[in-house]
């Protein structure tokens, strides 16, 4: 297990960083997803804990499979998401006066069983300067404390863009940047976002390796994600909370849409069996099981049957030839059945037999 603890400082107040979250976090996901890759709405609906109040629970599923490193990619199926689980309070007082809010999200992986991200977050109106917001939920636990600046921490080249860099954007409805350095001791307002990251991954021989790469694309994310959230306040800064909900629900449906979830391009149908197959397993072929013959193969009964050879044989008679007495005599039949073709032997040659 590794476990960090991120201080991101905003110059914006809690509550108004409730609704910009809501809305980066939503034009986030749809500018990062593709067809099947991406973030995918399940859940977002209201909740009431009895221990925190009233809150705000999400699910989704982060589809990422060509965004991992080639050697993870080697042991992952082609078809890979993480399930994200949220649960958001605003405002939550009821432990901690100082804190008003509290976030609490875990991702986790079907096809990785020891896998596991938990992300527990809180927000304060201060520059990151409360060491002891964790203390309930670390336990004397060892964390390593990461000051993340979105103004001058460098992000992944392919993510930069000219609009959104701090060091020279400025709001026009809020008149807040450019962000000078040293920026924090002098911005008013300023919150910061406490976000304590356990990850998770007991796999001997590639448990270090994992978890460490794990923070470094969760830290890419939270700079990225809070450097947006203030270029585009002049969009989201004047939204009630019933509208950003609105525009997080359309967003939403148009995100679904981009990733696709499509079926397979090849159906099965059910085809049913005659009447005269017989019954089998359910991992039995289908194929009739019956001993009429095929359609295609069955004599029509209205084709007349094809004879080899004729019932009876008839041969002239050889007497017609040479002796005028034979004239008399018809035909000689030969049966085609079990009959003979030679006559019986007569008394009179016999005897002469028996004399000889």
């Amino acid at each position: 297990m590794l476990l960090k603890e991120y201080r991101i400082c905003m110059p914006l107040t809690v509550e108004e960083y409730r609704i910009g979250q809501l809305y980066m976090i939503s034009k986030h996901s749809h500018e990062q997803s593709d067809r099947g890759e991406g973030v995918e709405v399940v859940q977002n609906e209201p909740f009431d804990d009895p221990a925190h109040g009233q809150g705000q629970f999400t699910e989704k599923r982060v589809y990422l499979n060509s965004k991992l490193p080639t050697w993870a990619q080697a042991v992952v199926p082609k078809i890979f998401y993480v399930t994200e689980k949220a649960w958001n309070y605003y405002p939550y007082t009821k432990t901690d006066p100082r804190c008003l809010s509290l976030r609490s999200i875990e991702y986790t992986c079907s096809f990785l069983p020891k896998f596991s991200i938990h992300i527990e977050t809180k927000y304060e109106d201060n520059k990151g300067s409360n060491d002891n917001i964790f203390d309930s939920e670390l336990k004397e636990q060892e964390r390593e404390v990461c000051f993340v600046d979105i103004a001058y921490d460098e992000i992944p080249e392919r993510y930069y863009k000219e609009s959104e860099d701090l060091r020279y954007f400025k709001s026009d409805k809020t008149s807040r940047g450019i962000l000078q350095e040293g920026w924090k001791d002098t911005q008013d307002p300023i919150m910061c976002s406490y976000k304590l990251v356990t990850v998770k991954f007991e796999v001997w021989g590639l448990q270090t390796r994992v978890e460490q790469f794990v923070h470094k694309v969760v830290r890419d994310v939270l700079l990225l994600g809070h450097r947006q959230a203030f270029a585009w306040v002049d969009e989201w800064i004047d939204m009630t909370m019933d509208e950003v909900r609105e525009f997080e629900c359309t967003i939403q449906e148009a995100t679904n849409q981009k990733i696709g979830i499509f079926p397979p391009s090849i159906s099965i149908s059910e085809t049913p069996l005659s009447s005269c197959s017989l019954t089998g397993p359910a991992s039995a072929p289908t194929t009739p099981m019956c001993t009429d013959a095929p359609e295609s193969l069955t004599v029509s009964k209205d084709r007349p049957r094809k004879k080899s050879a004729p019932e009876a044989l008839t041969l002239p008679d050889p007497a017609t030839s040479g002796d005028p007495q034979g004239s008399a005599a018809g035909p000689v039949t030969i049966s085609n059945h079990l009959q003979s073709s030679t006559q019986p032997a007569s008394n009179k040659d016999i005897d002469e037999m028996d004399k000889q």
